[in-house]
């Protein structure tokens, strides 16, 4: 029978996948891997300075730093998505003002979404990112009010998710990873996991 490749080469390793966001774990499955689920709280708060991408890999590796007991054998993934439009970092809504708030800000705009992903071992640290660029119609404030009331998307950056409602009718244009979009960029994780094992 014919194995999956990254799986065959993980046989002595155990993956962590240090979130709850239920999009990151079935992502994991979708790749075939063995994993479990650690999470450690960790206050996401970074520099004013850094922008875009800097910031979502800073939070990945932010997010690393509570696990400080790793055995040999096992591979920590850590990750963070950010929203990024008009030179603004665009975080996940608290309530519904600030979710309306977010899509106003969105509606009719190109935005960037960048995922970063960390991999920590008691030997090294690798942190990878994928930018897609994302164009939404303008949204109406029907629309909007309608989404949020609807699909409370509190816990996703910038205040929607691509896969829902929103996704299906406000997605003009794709430039990039929409796995990325989703929650994480899994070409990227399938990649960087090979390299690491080799």
């Amino acid at each position: 029978m014919i194995k999956n490749p990254l799986v065959e080469k993980l046989e002595n390793k155990t993956i962590i996948l240090a979130s709850g966001s239920p999009r990151r774990k079935k992502f994991l499955e979708e790749l075939g891997i063995p994993f479990r689920i650690s999470i450690k709280s960790v206050e996401e708060v970074y520099p004013e300075h850094l922008e875009g991408a800097a910031i979502a890999d800073y939070l990945a590796q932010l997010k690393a730093t509570p696990f400080t007991n790793l055995a040999q054998n096992e591979i920590l993934l850590t990750s963070d998505t950010v929203v990024w439009c008009n030179g603004r970092s665009l975080a996940k809504a608290g309530n519904k003002k600030e979710a309306i708030a977010m899509l106003e800000k969105l509606s009719g705009q190109w935005h960037s979404v960048i995922t970063s992903v960390c991999f920590t071992t008691i030997q090294k640290q690798i942190t990878v990112h994928a930018n897609t660029e994302v164009k939404l119609k303008k949204l109406t404030p029907e629309e909007i009010s309608f989404y949020v009331e609807q699909y409370t998307p509190f816990d996703k950056a910038g205040a929607y998710g691509i896969q829902e409602w929103i996704g299906a009718i406000g997605i003009e244009e794709i430039k990039g990873s929409y796995n990325n979009v989703v929650g994480l960029p899994t070409h990227l994780v399938y990649k960087t996991l090979m390299d690491m094992v080799e």
